[in-house]
């Protein structure tokens, strides 16, 4: 009982514990439960277990609120919207990747669960390095805030340019140097194929080819993600907990939101709007001599942001159809 109680990064060990707990059992429950067979995932069960996603990611901020108060909280649940808001884009980039490799979405949720595995992993070392130079440098995280506020302006004043896959860097070094099936075989990864000489070794499917790009779309995308949350709070408790509980719900997230995305025409905007802000209360705490911003008032100016930006997208995009959508 005294090993649970003794603290890990600031937190007691069995709040981790307890955190981890219900991510294996989410995990177990997807992949064992929901997903034993290959097959289409509609809508409507998107939506299902996309609310319960976030119905729990909610929820875990109460779990916040009544060990730590209500501080930390706001913190935690702010962490959680700005995550699951530049999940967005994730989610554009991995229809895109889904569309240049032709995989069914019989298979689509068979790569999305694998890849939300990996940055679990991925996640974790990332911000414990993070949080290993934050708390030896101070000065880092006043680089955080900048590069949020200049990739905010970026986003703004940028236009979005077509993604071409065939012109990837790391894609095109992995079927340089491994040998890759020419078409998927299935739902398997890996498939045995004999050679010129008759010997069989594994190789590649296209398959484990998007599950490469899509962890690798994570990591890009965590380089605006981890330092926004940051910016947010330094408690790795926090960080962490909202990082991963708003990623759980990216698969049900994908296929509830993937034919509708156009509708959001405006929430890049809010997005970059939600980044300078993030960015510019680490300055203004310091430099106005405001103390820290009150995390209350930090979540309300969140939401607003993000409410501007859908409600905008939704009005100005109403009456579009929203093609290719398949309800169960």
């Amino acid at each position: 009982m005294e090993l649970l109680l003794m603290p890990f990064l600031g937190t007691p060990l069995w709040m981790w514990a307890t955190f981890l707990s219900i991510v294996v059992a989410l995990l177990a429950f997807d992949l064992g439960i929901l997903n034993k067979d290959n097959r289409e995932i509609g809508v409507r069960e998107s939506l299902r277990l996309s609310s319960l996603y976030i119905a729990l990611g909610l929820a875990f901020g109460g779990f916040v609120w009544w060990q730590a108060g209500t501080g930390p909280a706001a913190e935690y649940w702010t962490a959680f919207v700005v995550e699951k808001s530049l999940a967005l884009d994730n989610i554009f980039v991995i229809a895109l990747i889904f569309s240049f490799f032709s995989i069914p979405r019989a298979y689509q949720h068979r790569v999305l669960f694998w890849g939300i595995l990996g940055v679990i992993v991925l996640r974790a070392l990332m911000i414990g390095f993070g949080t290993a130079i934050v708390s030896s440098y101070a000065w880092v995280l006043y680089g955080f805030a900048a590069f949020l506020i200049l990739t905010g302006v970026k986003m703004l004043f940028t236009t979005e340019k077509e993604h071409d896959l065939s012109t990837n860097p790391a894609l095109r070094f992995i079927r340089r140097h491994f040998r890759v099936a020419e078409r998927l075989e299935g739902s398997a990864f890996f498939v045995r194929v004999a050679n010129v000489s008759g010997k069989a070794s594994w190789i590649m499917t296209p398959l484990f080819l998007a599950l490469i790009m899509v962890e690798l779309a994570d990591v890009v995308f965590a380089v605006d993600s981890i330092p926004a949350v940051f910016a947010i709070t330094t408690d790795p408790f926090i960080v962490y907990t909202s990082n991963i509980f708003a990623i759980l719900g990216l698969r049900a997230l994908y296929f509830a939101l993937a034919a509708i995305l156009h509708r959001f025409a405006y929430l890049k905007q809010a997005l970059a709007v939600l980044l300078v802000f993030i960015g510019g209360k680490v300055f203004a705490a310091d430099l106005l001599g405001i103390g820290k911003f009150p995390p209350a008032l930090s979540l309300g100016v969140t939401f607003a942001i993000l409410g501007a930006g859908v409600g905008l997208s939704l009005w100005k995009t109403r009456g579009q159809a929203t093609a290719g959508i398949a309800e169960n």
